[in-house]
């Protein structure tokens, strides 16, 4: 066997390893910061859904005049 086959081994049974280890540490709950944020996403993502459906409404609407649709736009403002 030569060297660079021994390197390309022992670098194939590294990866396995370091894989294995992330595979447990994900079903362990062991994931690390990227959990703690979890609740600060989904909060993040329903604001974006409502300001979507916000969106959506002032297109599809019947729009009157200029003003109306501007001071709409101001009223759902937070």
């Amino acid at each position: 066997m030569s060297f660079g086959a021994v390197i390309v081994a022992l670098f194939a049974i590294a990866a396995f390893a370091w894989l294995r280890a992330q595979k447990y540490r994900g079903d362990q709950g062991l994931a690390g910061p990227e959990l703690s944020r979890e609740p600060e996403l989904e909060r993040e993502i329903a604001q974006l859904r409502q300001r979507i459906a916000v969106l959506e409404r002032i297109a599809i609407e019947e729009r009157g005049s200029g003003d109306r649709l501007a001071r709409e736009i101001e009223a759902l403002r937070d």
